[in-house]
């Protein structure tokens, strides 16, 4: 029980000090990633810096994955950015590993102390971070005190005889192990803890490290199992690099070629995670464009379907109210993926304007329309049964996040379309320094889609409290970039006296677009009771 505790409390940290970060510094994170996924060494870069920042490879692959489907970023870089992350998550592994044990009271005191009594959003997530962080060195500090009892127990020691003689079982176990945790960072910890204190000797330990890293792989495939296929592609060939490897090593350890180490086995198995991904990284730079067209070959072929005949709307849900309103979501996670592809497409367009991308936008946003209609239609039908006031109030809001994705599609196909598209028929260019304002705001909306994308699919109150703060935020940003525009006006710059208009506008645009995505956090915080009359509520103070 004790072990087992250990374990759950490292799992809720890293979750801490991921959350933390997702709601404090999202936007931040994915900006720096798009910019730095330009080329694919960057991206390896970026990727092990979110990693270290988020705890989390996983995460970072989900970011990755919405670039994926919305073209923002090549296949090759999108899967360098993720072998990246997860050299970032060993590092961080092993930084956590070192003996600073005696920073946990700094660290809780500080983080209890801005998540209690900042009024920023952003220090009380990053208290939060900091608390997180000295929950994990606990739960290391944990295990380790569980298993030292339990080294010598004859039970434990012909399991770990029985595991050195049988290392592909080892090897298994490590993949399930960290598949079954959805955390390569939180098994490569527990296992170099249980080596640590003899647990598990050498051979073992490496073999449930080079496990952890294939079970690493799988979890981002079973989670964007139903993605676009270019998604799956990618996750597919890091599955397959990484696989690869995994089972090179494991040839290698059985061969006799990996000694035993002179150093601690915790220790030496942490190093063993950090060198695999260090060699991951150094064998898939040179394969980064061909691996993802491997991964698209791997993978089954998909009959040839209409989007039209796509659809969670099932009719032979709609006698059960509670299967009903369960399709109706599904529909609107379709519809706001939809949206977001839409987001992330148009923005180069700002740059370069591109026929086909136009062309695949007005395609979405029929898709979007065709999806609100039907929508409609299937929720008056739900409404025409037997439903509870609880049900009834929800289709009513299932209606409202519809109708905010809509609105959204349109400003994005109907509106920046069109001024992207004029511009190119004018000739006019925005200045430098308005085209990266541009950038800089349409990145925060793009983070912001995301975010109620989650909101969409979790439901988190916390998560819809952030959405409807990062709104207010935006208004005063937008602000911000009107007045530094005014400005390059006054300064007479002939693209910003020449774009003017067009800049201004989209802008407007981008705010509206954020507005309406918003939309997905009002249902959940009204239910929560998070609002005044007229504004949002603030956050009860502990105690209260």
């Amino acid at each position: 029980m004790h072990l087992f505790a250990a374990v759950a409390l490292l799992l809720w940290a890293v979750r801490l000090v991921r959350t933390g970060v997702e709601r404090a510094f999202l936007g931040e994170v994915s900006r720096g990633l798009r910019r730095l996924s330009r080329h694919h060494p960057t991206a390896v870069l970026g990727g092990l810096l979110a990693a270290m920042l988020m705890q989390s490879g996983t995460a970072v692959t989900l970011i990755a994955s919405g670039f994926i489907a919305g073209g923002a970023i090549a296949p090759g870089a999108a899967l360098m950015l993720i072998i990246g992350a997860e050299l970032g998550s060993a590092v961080m592994a092993r930084v956590l590993f070192l003996p600073i044990q005696a920073a946990v009271p700094v660290l809780l005191l500080v983080g209890v102390g801005l998540n209690f009594r900042s009024g920023r959003q952003t220090l009380q997530q990053a208290g939060r971070i900091l608390v997180g962080l000295a929950l994990m060195l606990l739960a290391l500090g944990m295990i380790r005190e569980a298993t030292a009892p339990i080294a010598g127990n004859e039970i434990v020691r012909a399991i770990a005889a029985y595991l050195s003689g049988d290392l592909l079982s080892a090897f298994a176990l490590g993949a399930v192990l960290a598949w079954s945790m959805h955390s390569s960072l939180a098994a490569v910890l527990t296992v170099a803890s249980l080596a640590a204190t003899g647990v598990t000797p050498w051979p073992v330990a490496a073999a449930l490290v080079l496990g952890a890293n294939l079970g690493g792989a799988v979890i981002p495939m079973t989670l964007l199992a139903g993605a676009a296929r270019a998604v799956r592609a990618v996750t597919t060939a890091n599955l397959i690099a990484r696989g690869s490897l995994a089972l090179a090593g494991l040839a290698v350890l059985a061969w006799g070629g990996l000694p035993v180490p002179a150093m601690d086995s915790g220790a030496m198995a942490i190093t063993l995670h950090v060198l695999f991904n260090a060699a991951l990284v150094l064998c898939a730079l040179p394969l980064s464009t061909r691996l993802p067209r491997l991964g698209e070959k791997v993978l089954r072929p998909e009959p040839e379907m209409a989007e039209e005949s796509l659809s969670a709307l099932d009719p032979d849900a709609l006698s059960d109210p509670r299967l009903g309103l369960a399709c109706a979501r599904r529909e609107l996670m379709r519809m706001g993926e939809t949206v977001q592809a839409m987001l992330l497409l148009v923005k180069p367009l700002y740059r370069q304007w591109d026929a086909q991308t136009g062309a695949r936008i007005r395609r979405f946003e029929d898709s979007v329309d065709r999806m609100h209609f039907e929508s409609k239609l299937y929720i008056s039908r739900l409404r025409a049964g037997t439903l509870s006031d609880d049900q009834s109030r929800q289709t009513l809001e299932l209606v409202t996040v519809a109708n905010g994705l809509e609105e959204a599609a349109d400003r994005i196909a109907v509106n920046l379309l069109a001024i992207a598209q004029k511009m190119q028929r004018q000739a006019v260019r925005f200045s430098d320094e308005g085209l990266a304002d541009l950038e800089t705001l349409h990145d925060v909306v793009c983070a912001n889609a995301q975010l109620a994308m989650g909101v969409l699919t979790t439901g988190s109150a916390d998560d819809a409290r952030q959405l409807v703060a990062q709104k207010d935020k935006m208004r005063g940003l937008e602000q911000t970039l009107q007045e530094r525009h005014l400005q390059r006006l006054q300064d007479r710059g002939s693209d910003s006296v020449a774009s003017t208009n067009m800049h201004q506008e989209i802008l407007r645009l981008l705010k509206q677009v954020n507005t309406s995505l918003s939309y997905a956090a009002y249902p959940i915080l009204e239910e929560a009771g998070a609002f005044l009359s007229t504004r949002l509520a603030r956050s009860a103070a502990p105690g209260e």
